[in-house]
């Protein structure tokens, strides 16, 4: 991620799927065995962790909350059965049962937060393939104060990862 590289103070993620079409061996292989693969060097890891490393060690504060459906689909338990690659890399997790989220105003999609002024906002179809034009890069002021807002009444109310069990 390009502009995770130019950031220099802050980078939040929010997630709001049930369901992202990974369709990747890992995730199979956890489906059959109950068993996440937390090897680093396989699937897309070796490339986001140096990228997020590098950005925690420049001083940026990476924060990734996801509101899920309870309970949770085979793709959700997947998700938080790899969470501890995120935290190894240097993110913070947090998680937000969706009956918890209904009284605040989100975006109609996941969405990524740089520096407080840009937002990337990401498209997918209805069975979480990347839809074609699956970014969207905005810094209206009126985006980035929804989805500040958002993602920090999310941060607010969310589950530390080491708490939230699935």
């Amino acid at each position: 991620m390009d502009l995770l590289a130019a950031t220099h103070r802050t980078a939040v993620h929010l997630e709001m799927r049930d369901v992202y079409a990974v369709g990747d061996e890992d995730f199979e292989s956890f489906l059959r065995t109950g068993v996440p693969n937390l090897d680093s060097a396989r699937s897309f890891w070796p490339q986001w962790m140096p990228l997020v490393q590098g950005a925690v060690a420049r001083g940026v504060v990476m924060r990734r909350a996801r509101i899920v459906s309870e309970p949770v689909t085979d793709y959700i338990r997947y998700e938080h059965a790899i969470t501890p690659l995120n935290l190894q890399a240097g993110e913070d997790v947090r998680w937000l049962p969706r009956r918890r989220a209904s009284d605040i105003a989100l975006p109609g999609n996941d969405f990524w937060l740089l520096d407080g002024r840009l937002v990337q906002f990401h498209h997918f179809t209805g069975t979480g393939d990347w839809a074609s034009n699956g970014k969207e890069r905005t810094v209206a002021p009126a985006a980035v104060a929804l989805c500040s807002t958002a993602f920090e009444a999310v941060w607010e109310r969310g589950i530390p990862h080491e708490k939230y069990t699935v």
